[in-house]
């Protein structure tokens, strides 16, 4: 048993010699480039889109797009700043989309006289658009029967 452990700390020791070699061919690359840590770097500022008609969607059941910007939108249990325009109240004097229907249904398909808690919180689903470029390539192609609409 002491042999044992005696090879086995032998074991660990050495690899721990050659660990930090084989991580010092990686090499890792940053999001800020070349630029050395300690030189500063003013950041990119992205702007949101400006207010737009509806957003195209790209498949069928995709949760519409936000064609506005929701910086400082108050989403919480006591609060709903998207209502205050997308309600089925309020839409057609804000000239904004109204809520769909499925959300006042809860998760067993009950109709509700207001929105479902698990729909409440817009942004879980619908997400703002903005002016930046893409962090990966992409190919995607919109479903063609969408496409053609």
């Amino acid at each position: 048993m002491k042999k044992l452990m005696v090879l086995g700390t032998i074991l660990l020791l050495g690899s721990l010699i050659y660990l930090p070699a084989g991580f010092a061919q990686q090499k890792i690359v940053s999001e800020r480039g070349d630029i050395p840590i300690d030189q500063e770097v003013a950041p990119t500022v992205k702007q949101w889109q400006p207010d737009t008609e509806p957003i195209k969607r790209d498949y069928v059941q995709q949760p519409p797009l936000i064609p506005h910007s929701v910086e400082g939108y108050q989403v919480d249990l006591k609060f709903n700043k998207c209502m205050s325009c997308h309600s089925w109240a309020t839409y057609r004097e804000a000239k904004a989309t109204k809520i769909s229907q499925t959300h006042f249904k809860d998760r067993d398909g009950n109709d509700l006289a207001d929105v479902s808690a698990r729909r409440y919180f817009c942004t879980q689903c619908h997400v703002p658009q903005m002016d930046a470029k893409p962090l990966v390539e992409n190919t995607f192609k919109p479903v063609e029967a969408i496409s053609s609409r």
